[in-house]
């Protein structure tokens, strides 16, 4: 049986949601930053706590959804019920998921918030590489183009970064962070191409999809803090009469409220539009990133990531025009129209 095709998205509703996920995406990178800089050794108690939050909140929207209060809910949403196929299906979802967070966390704890979007600066050829390997199509000349141009100013900006030795980033630092930001970029982007076919068997509920995320990455979370030692250094620092827990329990808190809206704004990104124009906003997001990176906790700016933050926006503004340029197919009206649609859908023109 053939899938029905979802209805086109407008460019407003692309416009509206690339918007809310860059800048809900901004403000847990800097949150994130700030509450790792106060306690570095508890990565994995600080993301089990974001976790944590955002599942509430799911569950409290569906406890309201359920009550005399869902007219004034913005969407309902109902606790999915576990059932063992579906969850075996999105299984690889899920995991790919909750390890490129954690690749993601442990690469922005040891470097700046500037260096932390160039260490990942593989995210877009990956994500090309396996979305052409996964749906069998092969991307335009101009897609690979953009994609080789914002690279490259990803590349630029972490040479200098990779080689040199400064007063608080050794360049063995920037190696492991280097390499954690790969490993990120690889699995991510198999995130990202597995997040579409995740979401058709949940329903199409982005709402879903989230609760099952955050559900999984508790459990993982759960061993990973064991592993890492943080249940006795959480219980030095309880004990600690001069530990100021401020920042990490407002932080948790952000986040965690960010975390569930990221989950919306990141699902909601790729379904309305695709995981490649998705990465390029990140790409654009990298750059927003940098810029205040400098001007909150004082990254420096230097000639290599000027040159980087320039690349990357001609690159994103390229990919645009291209896309913008793109020829929209026409409602079939024949069956000419109709033997001749997936023709076009073959060519790389849909």
């Amino acid at each position: 049986m053939q899938a029905r095709s979802e209805p086109q998205s407008s460019q407003f509703q692309v416009a509206a949601v690339v918007t809310f996920y860059i800048v809900a995406a901004l403000v847990m990178v800097f949150v994130n930053k700030a509450v790792l800089n106060n306690t570095p050794d508890l990565p994995f108690t600080f993301l089990f706590i974001q976790a944590s939050i955002a599942l509430l909140l799911l569950r409290l929207l569906a406890y309201l959804s359920h009550t005399s209060m869902k007219t004034a809910l913005p969407v309902e949403f109902k606790v999915p019920r576990f059932n063992r196929a579906t969850v075996m299906t999105i299984l690889p979802y899920l995991t790919v998921g909750s390890s490129g967070l954690i690749f993601n966390t442990l690469c922005l704890a040891n470097v700046d918030t500037a260096f932390f979007q160039i260490a990942r600066g593989l995210l877009l050829p990956f994500t090309i590489l396996v979305s052409s390997g996964y749906n069998g199509v092969r991307p335009q000349p101009q897609v690979l183009v953009a994609a080789f141009i914002v690279t490259c100013g990803f590349l630029i900006g972490s040479g200098p970064s990779f080689y040199k030795k400064t007063a608080t980033n050794l360049s063995r630092d920037s190696a492991v962070a280097l390499l954690y930001g790969c490993v990120s970029s690889f699995v991510l982007s198999i995130h990202a191409v597995l997040k579409k076919s995740a979401l058709s068997d949940v329903g199409h509920s982005v709402l879903a999809l989230s609760y099952f995320g955050n559900l999984f990455s508790i459990l993982l979370l759960m061993p990973c803090m064991v592993i890492h030692g943080e249940l006795g250094i959480m219980r030095k620092r309880i004990y600690d009469v001069n530990e100021d827990w401020t920042t990490f329990i407002v932080g948790s808190l952000v986040t965690g409220i960010f975390g569930f809206l990221l989950g919306m704004a990141g699902s909601l990104s790729i379904k309305v539009t695709s995981p490649v124009t998705h990465m390029f906003s990140s790409a654009a997001r990298g750059v927003i990133q940098t810029m205040l990176g400098i001007a909150i906790f004082g990254d420096v700016l230097t000639s290599a990531r000027a040159y980087s933050v320039t690349i990357i926006t001609c690159g994103t503004i390229f990919y645009s025009y291209v896309q913008a340029s793109k020829p929209r197919l026409r409602f079939p009206k024949s069956e000419d129209d109709v033997e001749k649609q997936p023709m076009l859908e073959k060519n790389g023109m849909a």
